[in-house]
């Protein structure tokens, strides 16, 4: 990951709403920096209030003549009447504590949902997110005020992960509101038993809205860069497994290459988008994809 925010990849920060907030920030701040542009200003606004100017706020909302009065930097916030619901689903069975180089997966998630949250708040769309394992499910309906998005790292950090993702979810219909324009973001790391999470993915794609799978996976994970015999152990069942890791290397990466391929095929056949996130990629990758979905359904 690149360093500037790295170095804020702490527990105590991803596991606090002012950390998540201030990680968030960072995240996308310094992305959109690196723009040539700055992002689009969300349809629908109408003058509400001033605010002070903080950083990475669009400076085309500047008020010039506050500014003249005053000597200060003020913003023209607006009261947004969104068309667009930004939803999170999230996997939060077991296999999601798979960790590496200190982070785990769930940890990653923290991170990637609150920038993509706090992105998706200055575009001034609403805001959800449900998670699911068959023992709990969390779910927080869209809503665009700014203490929604603070509710929302409240939920990200209370979220247990436990179990495995249900092999029979009549969840799906609670996931989606059919008569609005809707972009939905399936975190995972498609870990499953009987096809569940393809069932499932599938389901919550209506005519109207974006469906974005992101596939979580670990460098160890996608090069096996293991040595010598290992005891592997299945986060979801307990099952474990001792094996040769040189002899194994060949056939494991052979089946996950098939697997990803098969359930990439699947997905891209029904309408659904996926794309593979590393635990060691910046986050960056995932604010574009969030930019580039939701101009197609503007």
């Amino acid at each position: 990951m690149k360093q500037d925010y790295h170095q804020l990849l702490k527990p105590e920060l991803i596991k606090s709403v002012s950390g998540l907030a201030l990680i968030s920030r960072v995240i996308v701040d310094g992305y959109l920096s690196g723009l040539n542009h700055s992002i689009s200003v969300g349809p629908g606004m109408e003058f509400s209030q001033f605010r002070s100017y903080e950083p990475g706020d669009d400076l085309r909302l500047l008020d010039w003549k506050m500014l003249a009065r005053s000597g200060r930097y003020y913003i023209k916030q607006s009261e947004v009447e969104t068309n667009i619901a930004v939803k999170f689903i999230l996997d939060a069975s077991m296999s999601m504590l798979h960790q590496e180089e200190g982070l785990s997966k769930m940890d990653y998630v923290r991170i990637l949902i609150a920038s993509l949250a706090y992105l998706s708040h200055h575009q001034g769309d609403a805001v959800g997110l449900f998670a699911l394992n068959d023992q709990h499910l969390y779910n927080l309906y869209p809503k665009v005020q700014k203490q929604h998005y603070n509710r929302l790292l409240l939920e990200l950090i209370n979220i247990q992960n436990e179990g495995k993702w249900p092999e029979y979810s009549k969840e799906s219909n609670n996931f989606h509101d059919r008569g609005q324009k809707e972009l939905i973001f399936f975190i995972t790391d498609l870990y499953e038993h009987h096809k569940e999470l393809t069932s499932f993915i599938k389901k919550i794609k209506t005519p109207r809205n974006e469906v974005v799978v992101l596939h979580l996976m670990g460098k160890n994970e996608l090069e096996f860069d293991y040595k010598g015999t290992v005891t592997f152990e299945d986060l979801e069942t307990g099952m474990k497994l001792k094996i040769d890791t040189k002899t194994a290397k060949k056939k494991y990466l052979s089946s996950l290459e098939e697997m990803m391929k098969k359930t990439k095929d699947i997905l891209l056949a029904n309408g659904i988008s996926y794309h593979l996130f590393r635990l060691d990629e910046h986050i960056g990758e995932a604010l574009q994809v969030f930019l580039k979905k939701r101009n197609r359904l503007m």
